[in-house]
C-alpha cells in the first residue's frame, strides 16, 4: 500500500516517485482535492475509486475508507491512496496507516508539497521573511468534532504567519476571534482559492473586512487562508498568472 501526496494541484509539482507509482498501480483511491491533471498520470488500466470529502458532503466516512484500504491490500492488489497536498498534514494519512498497521499491512509514504507551501508560493506570499515573520503556524479550521475552537492566544503573537487549512466556512468567526484575542483589525489576510492551478484566485484584505470580501468575490472551497504581515508582499511578488496558464495550456 502506498500513501501518496498529490501536492496542491499543479501536476508539475508531483514527485517522481509519485508519478512512477501512479503509472503502475492497479487501484487508486483518491480524494476531492486531487486535481484532474494529476489523475492523468494514473495507469489507464487502473481501477479508480473516489473517496472525496467536501464540507458537509462525504462520499465515504473515514471508517469506510479505512476498511476499504485494508480490504484492497488483503486482496494482494497494488494500491495507491492518493491525497491532495501532503498526506501527513491535515490529510488523515496517519489515521489510515494506523488501520493498515493494525492488520499487519506493509505501507510506504510518499510526501507531497503541502498546500501551505505550494499555494503560498503560487500566490507570491512567502511564509517567512526576516522583516515580517520568524514563525509560521499551520492550523486546521475544522476540527474532528466540527468546531473551530482553536488556541487563539497562540495565533495572535507578533512576527508570525498563520496558515489555516479548511477555514473558509468559519472564516467570519476566525477573524472575529482573532481580533477579540488582541489581533489588530488591519492585520493583513489572504484567502487563496484553487491554489497553483489555472482557476487560482487570490483575495487580500484585513481581519476586519475579509469576511465581506470573500462573500462578495464568491469564493468557494478549496481555499487556504494566510494571515500576517507577509501578505503585504503579494502585490509585488505575485508571479503566477492564472489567466495566462488557462490560455496557453
Amino acid at each position: 500500500m502506498y500513501l501518496v501526496g498529490a501536492g496542491p494541484g499543479d501536476p508539475e509539482l508531483l514527485t517522481l516517485r509519485a508519478v512512477r507509482l501512479l503509472q503502475r498501480t492497479e487501484v487508486v483511491v483518491y480524494d476531492h482535492l486531487v486535481s484532474s491533471a494529476v489523475l492523468d498520470f494514473v495507469a489507464p488500466s487502473a481501477e479508480r475509486i473516489y473517496a472525496g470529502k467536501r464540507r458537509n458532503e462525504h462520499t465515504m466516512r473515514q471508517e469506510q475508507i479505512n476498511a476499504l484500504l485494508v480490504k484492497l491490500a488483503q486482496q494482494g492488489k497494488q494500491v495507491v491512496r492518493l491525497k491532495g497536498g501532503d498526506p501527513f498534514i491535515f490529510g488523515r494519512g496517519g489515521e489510515e496507516l494506523q488501520a493498515l498497521a493494525a492488520h499487519g499491512i506493509a505501507f510506504e509514504v510518499v510526501p507531497g508539497i503541502t498546500a501551505a507551501s505550494g499555494v503560498s508560493c503560487y500566490a507570491g506570499i512567502p511564509l517567512t521573511h526576516r522583516d515580517h515573520a520568524q514563525t509560521c503556524l499551520f492550523v486546521t479550521g475544522h476540527l474532528k468534532d466540527g468546531s473551530a475552537d482553536l488556541d487563539w492566544p497562540s495565533l495572535v503573537r507578533p512576527n508570525q504567519t498563520v496558515v489555516i487549512y479548511m477555514g473558509l466556512g468559519g472564516l467570519a468567526d476566525i477573524c472575529r476571534q482573532l481580533m477579540a484575542h488582541g489581533a489588530a483589525p488591519d492585520l493583513p489576510i489572504a484567502v487563496v482559492q484553487d491554489g497553483s492551478i489555472a482557476t487560482q484566485k487570490v483575495v487580500t484584505g484585513t481581519l476586519a473586512d475579509m469576511p465581506e470580501r470573500v462573500t462578495r468575490e464568491g469564493l468557494r472551497s478549496p481555499c487556504l487562508t494566510i494571515i500576517g504581515d507577509v501578505v503585504k508582499l503579494h502585490d509585488s511578488l505575485a508571479w503566477f498568472k492564472p489567466e495566462t496558464t488557462a490560455t496557453t495550456s
